[in-house]
Formats: C-alpha cells, sequence, structure tokens
C-alpha cells in the first residue's frame, strides 16, 4: 500500500500533464500565429509585386525612412534591439510588448515596398516572439514558461513565412545560447511550428523551390565543398564587420528622421547607377535563379552593400534573405569555376553563409534538407561544419552568447558583441 501511495506521487505521472499541456498551447498558438504569418508574408510580398508594377515608388524611400523613424519615435521605440530584444527575451525573460509586433510589422512592410533591400524572416522573429511573450504574461504564467512561450511564438512565425517547420522549431532553441539547446520548449517549437507551417500553406506560402543537381560523391567533392565553406566564412565575417561597420557611421547623424533619409537617398542613387532593382528587396528571384546560372560575379557584394546601408539607417526586415542571397549568388559563381554545377554552388553557399551569421550549424543542416532534399545530406555538413568552425566569434546577433568555444571543449560564454 505504501509504494502504491509513492508511485502516485512519482514525479513522473506528472510528465504526461505537462506534455498535453504544451501540446495544446503549441497547436493553438501555431494556428493563430500561423494566420499571422500568412497575412504577414502577403503582405510583404505585395508590396514587392506592386514595387515592381511601379518602379517609380523607389523614389520614395527617403521620405519611408523617416517616416519609419517618426513612428518608432513616436511609440518610444527609437533603441529598439531589433532581433538582439528577442534573445535578450528567452535568456532573460525581457518583456516584449505587442506594440512591439504592430511596428516591425508596418515598418517591414513599408521598407519592402519603397525598395530597401531587407528581409522577411528577421521581422518574423520578432512579431513571433512578440506575440509569444504577449501570450506568457496574459496567461500569468511563471519566468520559465513565459521564456518558452517567447520561443514557441518565434518557431511558429518563423515556419509560417519560410515554410520551414523543422528550422524554425530548432534555430528557436538553438540560436539563443550556441552550445545548448533549450529542450525544455521542444514539444511547444515543434507543434507550433508544424501547426504554423501548415496554416500558412493553406493560402499559398512555401519555400522557395529550388533543384539541386547533386554530383557523384568522392573526396576531391569534399575537398572542394571545404573549399566554399572556408570562403563563406570569410564571406560571413566581412558581411557582419560591414553591417557593424555601416550601423556606426549612421549613429553619427543624430536626428534618426534623417538618418532614414539620408540612407534612403543613398540606396536610390545606387540603384540608378546599377540600372536595375536586382538589389532592392528581398531579392527573392535572383535566389531562385542562382540555382540555373550563375548571376554576376560582384552580385553579393552589391547586395552586402544595399542590405548594410538599408538597415544600417534604419530601415526594417532582417538580413537572412539578404544572407540567402549572397550565399547563392556567390557560390553560384565560385562552383564552376571548380567544375561544379552552379546549383550545387548555390544550395552550399546559402547553407555556409546561414550557419556563418548565425552560429547555428544544427539548424543550417536541417534547413539544407528541408530546402534542398536529402540526397546531398552530407555536402550540407560538411560545408556548415566548416563555416561554422572558421567563421569565429561573429555573427548577426550581438546578444547571442557561444557557451563552448570552437576550437577545443572548453565553456567561454562568449557573447558575440562582447
Amino acid at each position: 500500500m505504501i509504494e502504491i501511495k509513492n508511485i502516485l506521487k512519482n514525479e513522473h505521472l506528472k510528465e504526461p500533464k505537462f506534455f498535453l499541456k504544451w501540446l495544446f498551447i503549441g497547436i493553438i498558438m501555431g494556428g493563430i500565429i500561423g494566420l499571422t504569418g500568412a497575412f504577414f508574408h502577403f503582405c510583404s510580398a505585395e508590396a514587392e509585386h506592386f514595387r515592381g508594377d511601379n518602379s517609380w515608388l523607389i523614389f520614395l524611400l527617403p521620405v519611408a525612412g523617416a517616416a519609419i523613424a517618426y513612428f518608432y519615435d513616436a511609440l518610444k521605440y527609437s533603441h529598439d534591439k531589433g532581433t538582439n530584444l528577442v534573445l535578450l527575451a528567452v535568456r532573460d525573460n525581457k518583456i516584449m510588448g505587442i506594440h512591439h509586433a504592430v511596428c516591425i510589422f508596418v515598418a517591414t512592410v513599408l521598407t519592402h515596398l519603397c525598395g530597401g533591400s531587407s528581409g522577411r524572416e528577421g521581422a518574423s522573429l520578432q512579431i513571433g516572439a512578440a506575440l509569444g511573450s504577449f501570450s506568457g504574461r496574459k496567461l500569468k504564467f511563471g519566468e520559465d514558461d513565459k521564456r518558452i512561450m517567447t520561443m514557441c511564438g518565434m518557431s511558429a512565425m518563423f515556419a509560417a513565412v519560410f515554410g520551414t517547420p523543422v528550422t524554425a522549431a530548432i534555430f528557436s532553441m538553438e540560436v539563443v545560447s550556441v552550445g545548448i539547446f533549450y529542450y525544455s520548449a521542444i514539444i511547444p517549437c515543434v507543434t507550433s511550428a508544424l501547426t504554423a507551417s501548415y496554416i500558412s500553406s493553406l493560402f499559398g506560402n512555401t519555400h522557395i523551390q529550388v533543384s539541386v543537381n547533386v554530383p557523384e560523391i568522392d573526396l576531391l567533392l569534399y575537398l572542394k565543398i571545404a573549399l566554399i565553406g572556408a570562403i563563406c566564412a570569410g564571406i560571413s565575417v566581412l558581411f557582419c564587420m560591414v553591417l557593424g561597420k555601416v550601423h556606426k557611421l549612421f549613429k553619427k547623424i543624430k536626428n534618426h528622421a534623417i538618418r532614414g533619409a539620408v540612407g534612403g537617398t543613398i540606396i536610390v542613387v545606387l540603384t540608378l547607377i546599377v540600372g536595375d532593382y536586382t538589389y532592392n528587396g528581398t531579392g527573392g528571384d535572383m535566389i531562385v535563379s542562382a540555382f540555373t546560372e550563375s548571376p554576376f560575379f560582384a552580385a553579393f557584394l552589391i547586395k552586402m552593400v544595399f542590405t548594410a546601408i538599408t538597415l544600417g539607417s534604419g530601415f526594417k526586415g532582417g538580413e537572412i534573405f539578404p544572407v540567402f542571397f549572397i550565399g547563392s549568388s556567390f557560390g553560384s559563381v565560385f562552383a564552376p569555376l571548380l567544375g561544379l554545377d552552379c546549383s550545387v554552388g548555390a544550395a552550399v553557399g546559402m547553407a555556409a553563409l546561414f550557419c556563418g551569421v548565425t552560429n547555428c550549424p544544427i539548424a543550417s543542416i536541417l534547413l539544407s534538407i528541408e530546402l534542398f532534399g536529402s540526397e546531398g545530406i552530407g555536402i550540407y555538413v560538411l560545408v556548415c561544419a566548416v563555416s561554422y568552425m572558421l567563421s569565429g566569434y561573429r555573427g548577426l546577433y550581438s546578444e547571442q552568447k557561444i557557451l563552448y568555444s570552437k576550437k577545443r571543449m572548453k565553456f567561454i560564454n562568449k557573447r558575440i558583441g562582447g
């Protein structure tokens, strides 16, 4: 009788309760945020399409820059930390208000409408995290559960916008503190991501559709892929440095509205010099075309400059889609020099650069598989491993922490921006 009472008090009997709780929450959050993500993706995509049909909108970019700055100043978000606030919300339980989601939503769509060079994924992480954080507070959850809710929202929104639910779930658990996974969040992150991706797909949102001509595997191929990974690691460091330097330059302009207007004007002038709109917006068409034909050899550098000026002067969106552009365009140009198909170069370039700037090798490998299939899994693992090792301790997110050394079995607890 005593043994039966002890069994009934056993902590393991509480596990089904927690499992069902987070399963239910993950599905509900995935449904709500899936709809939000579908709407955000629609607005952003339609803004780009409308600009494509009305090229004169590029000349409103300086006005848009000033308007975004005024909008953020009016709501007292002028010192917004962007995706860094998401990392702080998970690690330190910093509060993200629902107003944050509204701000980044509107500002990102306006940026894309007028031709700023930015992506959607950074904005999606912020919107999802804000909705998750808000929900956790409204449900009066404890501190730990509120952090899980933030990751749940991140996973759902990333999956809804980009269409890669497995990557979305793992990325949310990996990116905050590299070296550990927040395994307690695995059920809500996975279920919310899968649900949101499914809901969003009902509205026609899917990941980019490309095919990769994976060659026969041999030692020489691995050496070529490792070389591409090493160069992409250097490009990822360069991109992060350029973003940081340009941001510091624009900070010298104290008036935020003038800063946005100056940045917008520079992008307009650069667009006129280039002669087309290849480097404005997300660059999704260029990413897809890089898998079938090599672009202009310096396309990845031009996109880097456009993106640094856009984000550095206060426009919103995110860096991930530009990272895909830079990685795919470089890989597509460089791979044929090694005797490889441009599609192989574009694929491994995307994976390597994403890994280098986010310091998330597991998420990067899963992203490759979800986007390109499992046939080339060996080369994706290799290129991500090389890029992660050689990219050092730089990254897109200054509040990201790398807990364990990339060189030896040693706990370092190093902040990217530290």
